[in-house]
C-alpha cells in the first residue's frame, strides 16, 4: 500500500512538473475586471429538471483554468428564480452583485449579498432562491484523492523544513 502511494504521489509530481513549466499553455497571470468579463457572459441554462420556480436566465464566463485542469475561476449570474444546483466540484463563491438565498442539504439556510463568501463541497445538492438577479465570481476545484493528497501534505511539510519554513500546514 505505501509503494502504490508512493508511485502515485511521484507520477503526480512529474505530471504537475510537466505541466507547471514555462509554456505549458497557461500564461503565469491572468487579470481581468469582473465588469469586463461580465461583458463577455454567455448563455448557460439551467437543468430544466433543477428549476423549482420561475424561469432563471443563467450566464457564465471563464476567467482562468489551471494547466492541470484541476481548478477553474469564472463569473456567473442569473435572473430571478428557485432552483436545484448540484456541485460536481469543491466551489468558493463571492457574492459580486444582488444577493441569493441558499438551502444547503442539510437544511442550513443563509442569505448571500455581495461581498459574501460560501463554499459548497463536492457532490453536494443546494437550492438556490434568487428574488432578482445575483452575480457571483466562483472558484472550482476538483477534490484530490484523499490518499494522494496526504502525499503532498507531508511533502510540502518535508519541503517547508528543509527550507527552514517549520513544520506547520
Amino acid at each position: 500500500m505505501v509503494l502504490k502511494l508512493a508511485l502515485a504521489g511521484a507520477i503526480a509530481l512529474a505530471y504537475r512538473s510537466r505541466t507547471s513549466a514555462p509554456g505549458g499553455g497557461v500564461p503565469p497571470f491572468i487579470g481581468a475586471s469582473a465588469e469586463a468579463l461580465a461583458r463577455e457572459l454567455k448563455p448557460a441554462p439551467i437543468e430544466p429538471a433543477w428549476i423549482l420556480d420561475g424561469t432563471p436566465q443563467a450566464r457564465v464566463v471563464s476567467h482562468s483554468t489551471t494547466a492541470d485542469k484541476c481548478s477553474t475561476t469564472a463569473i456567473w449570474d442569473c435572473t430571478a428564480g428557485t432552483f436545484r444546483w448540484f456541485f460536481g466540484d469543491d466551489e468558493t463563491v463571492v457574492i459580486l452583485d444582488g444577493e441569493v438565498s441558499i438551502t444547503a442539504e442539510d437544511g442550513t439556510q443563509r442569505l448571500l449579498r455581495a461581498g459574501d463568501i460560501g463554499y459548497f463541497k463536492a457532490g453536494t445538492w443546494a437550492t438556490w432562491r434568487i428574488d432578482r438577479y445575483v452575480r457571483k465570481i466562483a472558484f472550482m476545484r476538483q477534490p484530490i484523492w484523499m490518499p494522494l493528497a496526504l502525499v503532498y501534505r507531508v511533502r510540502n511539510r518535508v519541503r517547508r523544513a528543509l527550507k527552514g519554513g517549520g513544520l506547520g500546514l
